[in-house]
């Protein structure tokens, strides 16, 4: 779909500008911002974000069962009040299997579960390429008991006609199986990557579909609860993501029906690539925020400025013990960020969203830049 083809949108500066008005920092402390956990950004970057006082991130997800390792996305100090959200990427070989048994070692602060990833993606673009029949009868034997311990979001495809005909093929798909119940959900998730006109276009879409279609428990908006879980203009330059972002953050603030959002960009520009591009990078190459970054933990109202930068790391103690980084993530697995390779630019343009989380052995690189692939790969083994 293209852009020309997708309806016109237009959001009035004043209305923008009265949601900023109406988002205070306090409000910006209800916390619905998220980050993404990429494994070669330096832990002196995550402190910055999630150990700082006036920080707004609440949340962060690694596209697996697997939380970071606590000594790299918190170097200083106890990260219990920051949420790790597990995903479910995919199905697999047994992976599915695999990745559920994992779950059994979250601590209760982990309330919520992602599912199934951009699966009307194909694995080589990022998505896990899952037919809506085979999702629905995963769905309902493997994730719906798991409602039981988490809050369960639908899978999450790409913000585009395909994963939006993806959602209404799975939905018949799972009334077909189970008549009375379907596959029901907790929770809705959106991944977006263009300007705020679509971003815009791809909510309605979802509120239209879980609201109006109503087969899903949602009576209206206000029972409705979205997470924007990647979001961001990849390839443009920091000027247009800046925009974005002015935009963006106080209408997903003023949304009721948005629950939480994560900018996709917790990375320094030299780990991006083509697709990526360095204009969403929260991180200036010396580790200091960028415009966007500084932005994106409340700016000046809540202390921060670009250029601003974590601590390093405390020296280990002298008797610290490889065996510490048991339970965390390791090669087999992460899943990776979610990164397009450059053949789909144009799809993208169009609002097609083709970025997900795969296996790392796959596609990491996609995502990382050469120099990062085998230093990526030596931490993960050791």
């Amino acid at each position: 779909m293209t852009w020309d083809m997708r309806p016109l949108i237009t959001i009035p500066i004043l209305v923008l500008g009265f949601f900023a008005l109406a988002v205070s920092t306090e409000s910006i402390a209800t916390s619905k911002r998220g980050i993404s956990f990429m494994p070669e950004t330096p832990s002196s970057d995550y402190d910055i974000l999630l150990s700082s006082n006036s920080s707004p991130i609440a949340w962060y997800y690694t596209w697996s069962p697997i939380p970071a390792p606590a000594e790299q996305i918190f170097p200083w100090g106890d990260g219990s009040d920051i949420e790790f959200v597990p995903t479910l990427h995919s199905i697999g070989d047994g992976d599915l299997a695999e990745d559920i048994e994992k779950l059994s070692n979250l601590t209760d602060a982990s309330k919520h579960l992602f599912t199934f990833n951009e699966p009307d993606g194909t694995t080589d673009s990022g998505g896990s390429a899952i037919g809506p029949r085979e999702a629905a009868v995963a769905y309902i034997q493997q994730i719906v008991p798991l409602r039981a311990r988490f809050k369960i979001s639908h899978p999450s495809v790409t913000g585009s006609e395909r994963g939006l005909q993806w959602l209404r093929d799975f939905e018949l798909a799972c009334r077909e199986i189970d008549p009375e119940d379907g596959c029901p959900t907790d929770f809705v998730v959106a991944h977006w990557y263009g300007d705020l006109g679509g971003l815009a276009w791809w909510l309605g879409q979802l509120v239209d579909l879980y609201v109006n279609g109503g087969q899903h428990g949602f009576e209206s908006e206000y029972d409705l609860e979205i997470w924007v879980k990647e979001l961001g203009i990849p390839a443009e330059p920091e000027e247009a993501n800046l925009a974005m972002m002015e935009q963006a953050l106080p209408y997903l603030d003023g949304l009721g029906y948005v629950k939480h959002y994560a900018w996709f960009g917790t990375f320094r520009p030299q780990q991006a690539n083509e697709w990526t591009g360095t204009g969403v990078a929260l991180f200036q190459a010396d580790g200091g925020l960028t415009d966007i970054g500084a932005l994106y933990l409340g700016g000046e109202a809540n202390g921060f400025q670009a250029g601003d930068k974590g601590r390093d790391p405390p020296p280990p103690p002298e008797d610290d013990d490889d065996d510490n980084n048991e339970g965390d993530l390791d090669g087999d697995d992460y899943n990776g960020g979610s990164q397009e390779d450059g053949d789909n630019s144009d799809e993208q343009s169009g609002d097609e969203s083709i970025a997900a989380s795969v296996d790392v052995g796959r596609i990491l690189g996609t995502y990382l830049s050469a120099a990062l692939v085998g230093a990526f790969w030596n931490y993960l083994n050791i």
